[in-house]
């Protein structure tokens, strides 16, 4: 994997501070079980749509649908969150921005770049 490309499993665990990911945990083991119990298949699908947000910054919206069977046909939901990121060097996207400069000299003042609070 390019150091520039995004790692996958950071971006799913940042997707809605951490919710999405126990989300999509909770659905695949619930499909899995129906599709056990019934032996008729189940489905499990996630979309995202991205859009500008500013400069260096996109929004996410991510959408997590199932259908799990049942004995009598099927059960479903969708559920759709956002999450803004930032787009870094090469298209890496990320919660944070990653070259955001010197902020503190050597001997751990400010940098003369930033404002002081008076």
């Amino acid at each position: 994997m390019s150091e520039r490309q995004t790692d996958v499993a950071a971006f799913i665990s940042d997707l809605d501070g951490g919710v999405f990911e126990q989300k999509y945990g909770a659905i695949l083991s619930d499909v899995a079980l129906s599709v056990n119990n019934t032996s008729k298949k189940g489905k499990v699908t996630i979309e995202m749509e991205f859009s500008a947000l500013d400069e260096n910054r996109v929004t996410i919206s991510h959408k997590l649908k199932f259908t799990a069977p049942t004995m009598r046909g099927n059960r479903s939901e969708d559920n759709t969150t956002t999450t803004p990121m930032y787009v870094n060097k090469g298209g890496r996207l990320s919660l944070f921005k990653e070259d955001q400069g010197q902020l503190f000299t050597v001997k751990g003042e400010t940098d003369g770049k930033l404002k002081t609070v008076n």
